[in-house]
């Protein structure tokens, strides 16, 4: 059964804020305490989730965040990825981009479109990290505590322009930043309920076809070491998404390479984190 967060802490996290509670941004603004919190509640009110629940099957699941504060993308960080696409080295740190938040966040079940300017259209598996504080140069021996939590996430992108990139270099918007090119959910699960975020399980299908089908241990830099390099950029905030990179079996390293069409369906599992399902249109 579910039951909104706001009821399940009897309205307080919105009249805290003045804000509505559409997504789980005012958790993470106070992720220490509301965690807590939650978990209490949890716990002592199970009769709740029975009298003003509703069934998982009924319920329409929207992002967890609708507007994450920034969107960090790791490339190049699976082992089995780096093979698959004859990359000629491994990187030395992690190498990042950043996403659009306003128009490329969609939930569980939300459609994306096949942009009209692509014809290499590809799926990206991805552990998707969120940030529960404010932090600036951590050390990896503390970057977990950073972590509200564990989401899918479907790092799509178009292919077109990295395989005809000028001298210049890839165009990284043109790759990675068209709208709903970021699905995520349908859970945020807390970070104390994956006990090892370097032994994940990470499966994706299309159309039922298994296509990505590998595990977070083949990640080149673990989510403690990313948090570190990147906290020592930028200050990291509550609601942060990092995606961590994605392993092998992307449709542009396929023999012969394999896109996405209008009328596919895409399915991502990571763990215990959910399934993540995305109509192409």
């Amino acid at each position: 059964m579910l039951l909104p967060i706001d009821t399940l802490l009897d309205g307080k996290i919105g009249n805290s804020t003045g804000r509505p509670v559409d997504d789980l941004a005012p958790v993470l603004d106070h992720w220490s305490g509301w965690n807590a919190k939650i978990a209490a509640k949890v716990e002592a009110g199970k009769s709740l989730f029975l009298e003003k629940g509703i069934p998982v099957h009924s319920a329409k699941f929207a992002s967890p965040l609708a507007n994450p504060g920034k969107i960090v993308c790791i490339g190049s960080n699976f082992h089995d990825h780096i093979a698959e696409m004859a990359i000629p080295m491994t990187p030395s740190y992690p190498y990042s981009f950043l996403k659009p938040v306003n128009n490329t966040v969609r939930g569980n079940g939300d459609p994306v479109a096949v942009p009209r300017r692509s014809q290499m259209m590809d799926w990206e598996a991805e552990l998707g990290v969120v940030i529960g504080k404010r932090c600036a140069n951590v050390s990896a021996a503390d970057a977990l505590n950073m972590v509200a939590g564990y989401l899918n996430f479907n790092d799509l992108s178009c292919r077109d322009w990295l395989a005809t990139r000028p001298p210049v270099g890839i165009d990284w918007v043109q790759h990675k930043a068209f709208d709903g090119f970021a699905p995520m959910g349908p859970f945020l699960v807390p970070a104390q309920f994956v006990t090892d975020p370097q032994n994940i399980p990470m499966r994706l299908t299309v159309n039922g076809i298994t296509k990505q089908d590998s595990n977070t241990a083949q990640m080149v830099f673990g989510v403690a070491e990313i948090i570190e390099h990147l906290s020592s950029i930028m200050t990291l905030m509550p609601g942060d998404v990092i995606a961590t990179g994605t392993p092998a079996g992307v449709g542009h390293g396929a023999k012969p390479p394999q896109y996405l069409k209008a009328g596919d369906i895409v399915e991502l599992e990571i763990g215990s984190l959910g399934k993540l399902v995305t109509p192409i249109v």
